[in-house]
């Protein structure tokens, strides 16, 4: 994952120092690194959040059985395992107390309901918006604490980790959807 958060981390930074170079802007392209990293989390956001209300609140409990799929997270663990790194992530970021409930990256045992997870899922989503938006220049690489052990990272790493953690698990997603018979709403 470290290889994959670098590389990830690189094109957001290079596309960050492209996007700045040019001088014709036009009004919604990211002029600032909060706004370039805030647009890569937006749309997972966007297209995760529209996957898990998709899905009817019958299925939350889904986990493929067929195949190599044994102790894999039902769809609604998925939802509320993003919703808890979401949660982790950005307090990193804005270096605070992770502010609810996370499990140890499930989600809260509590949070059981489909409108439960959405909302957990959705105010995530809020919270770590708000955490790469305080991301700048002068504080884009420096060592934070490593909210996943020992060691340091940086901010563009935990916000990049943002829209890779969120993409690959939205891909596993789309497959539980699909696997019910509900197209994904980013595939319409």
């Amino acid at each position: 994952m470290k290889k994959k958060l670098s590389w990830v981390a690189f094109s957001v930074l290079a596309l960050t120092v492209i996007g700045a170079s040019q001088q014709n802007h036009a009004k919604d392209e990211p002029r600032t690194v909060a706004q370039v990293l805030d647009r890569a989390v937006m749309n997972v956001d966007r297209e995760f959040v529209s996957a898990a209300e998709a899905m009817p609140e019958d299925k939350f409990g889904f986990a493929p059985t067929n195949g190599e799929f044994k102790g894999v997270r039902t769809f609604g663990e998925q939802a509320k395992h993003v919703a808890a790194v979401n949660y982790v992530l950005g307090a990193a970021i804005l270096g605070e107390k992770v502010p609810v409930d996370v499990g140890e990256e499930a989600g809260p045992a509590s949070v059981k309901t489909k409108a439960e997870i959405v909302s957990y899922l959705k105010d995530s989503f809020t919270y770590v918006h708000k955490a790469v938006q305080t991301i700048n220049e002068k504080n884009l690489v420096e060592p934070i604490k490593n909210p996943f052990g020992a060691g340091s990272a940086t901010r563009l790493a935990l916000a990049t980790g943002v829209a890779s953690h969120g993409s690959d698990h939205y891909g596993q997603m789309v497959e539980y959807l699909r696997m019910n018979g509900v197209v994904p709403p980013a595939s319409r």
